[in-house]
């Protein structure tokens, strides 16, 4: 052969071993941004490299492949749904307290599914691998409990933190925790220099988790400041 053809040859097995490494690549890329989602640009975002972002999912993936995860049962379901609606109806003349239940409501569930609840980046990085989709909502609900603790945070940001929450909580309990509930729970009754209009809505079984929070109707309203009319 001639020196020529072997320039060649090696080359051509130059340029074959390239496609077959740029395929993989794809590959890989491809099946991280599906199981991932919107956590794989958060990612990338945050580390600046896209090289770096990708070997920190696979870490992430192969961290939670030794997780020893498990389902709930049909009784420890009914009995967190039912823990959840106590919290809406406690939002009702308590939001800051029913915020507070609701992220402890939240960890536990967590961690009766087998994940580990230490430290909260830990936290969301199992939870990413396979509830990536509501992983927002939860990090959302967590900026601002930690504002309300420091009374930063308003009614309405108390209200959208329990919205926040229960994505995070369906997405775990693995249904909508009010499904067949109907409507929202009806406030307390209301003096008589109060407002008396009272706001429902119907929730919806198998909420999607892409949904809007604030149009969320299963939180139920606070009661209006008489004073702020």
């Amino acid at each position: 052969m001639s020196a020529t053809a072997t320039i060649v040859l090696i080359v051509v097995v130059l340029l074959v071993l390239a496609a077959i490494a740029f395929g993989v690549q794809a590959m890989r890329r491809r099946r991280l941004q599906q199981t991932f989602g919107p956590e794989y640009d958060r990612v990338v975002a945050d580390t600046g490299n896209r090289t770096e972002a990708e070997r920190e999912l696979l870490e992430r993936t192969k961290r939670h492949a030794q997780l020893e995860l498990k389902p709930l049962t049909a009784e420890a379901r009914a009995k967190y749904s039912a823990a959840w609606e106590e919290v809406q109806i406690r939002f009702v003349d308590s939001p800051k307290e029913a915020v507070e239940t609701a992220d402890e409501l939240v960890t536990r569930l967590i961690a009766d599914r087998g994940y580990p609840t230490g430290d909260y980046d830990e936290r969301l990085a199992n939870l990413s691998v396979e509830h990536a989709a509501t992983l927002e909502h939860y990090r959302d609900a967590h900026e601002i409990s930690l504002r309300s603790k420091n009374d930063e945070a308003g009614t309405e940001d108390l209200r959208q933190a329990l919205v926040h929450y229960r994505a995070l909580f369906a997405d775990l309990l693995g249904e909508d925790p009010v499904a067949g509930a109907g409507t929202a729970p009806a406030p307390a009754p209301r003096s008589a220099t109060e407002d008396t209009t009272t706001t429902t809505g119907t929730t919806t079984a198998e909420r999607s988790a892409t949904e809007k929070p604030a149009t969320d109707p299963g939180v139920a309203p606070s009661r209006p400041d008489a004073t702020s009319r």
